[in-house]
């Protein structure tokens, strides 16, 4: 079975009990799954997000219990978490130019693991800035942006 063509199932099968006229587009390429509704968005997107990354939690449960080995799937809704994502990023970028003109470390504000992942991807190359993030077990961690070659950990 295509992991993918499980978790568009798992999750019309669930928007559809909930009264949710939707339609599933897959991305193969990102592995995600996006919704696109007609007024609905915010109700399923919830506050900042949280009922987006619970429906995609609830899909991923579902999908992997279903198949052992299925990479895990992203869920997005009417674009909001690629939205996200790219403001985020920006903020990185904006705080990291910051920390080019000052010198000074620059702590982010929290973020989720998924989060710190395209933070970090997103400055591995950069040839002036490194990034930290603590390794304790908190959900929400701050990502620390300071100048390479320099101590900040």
């Amino acid at each position: 079975m295509d992991p993918l063509e499980t978790g568009r199932e798992v999750l019309d099968t669930i928007l559809g009990y909930l009264g949710f006229a939707v339609t599933v587009d897959m991305d193969r390429e990102s592995n995600s799954l996006n919704v696109a509704t007609t007024s609905d968005a915010k109700l399923l997107i919830g506050h900042h997000g949280d009922r987006l990354e619970e429906i995609q939690y609830l899909v991923n449960r579902i999908v992997q219990d279903r198949l052992e080995k299925a990479p895990k799937i992203k869920v997005d809704i009417d674009s909001y978490r690629a939205a996200r994502d790219y403001e985020m990023i920006e903020e990185a970028v904006s705080a990291a130019e910051r920390v080019i003109a000052s010198g000074t470390p620059l702590k982010l504000s929290p973020m989720n693991s998924y989060q710190r992942r395209l933070v970090h991807n997103h400055f591995k190359e950069h040839p002036s800035i490194k990034t930290w993030s603590p390794s304790d077990s908190a959900r929400l961690k701050r990502i620390t942006l300071s100048l390479k070659g320099e101590n900040s950990q």
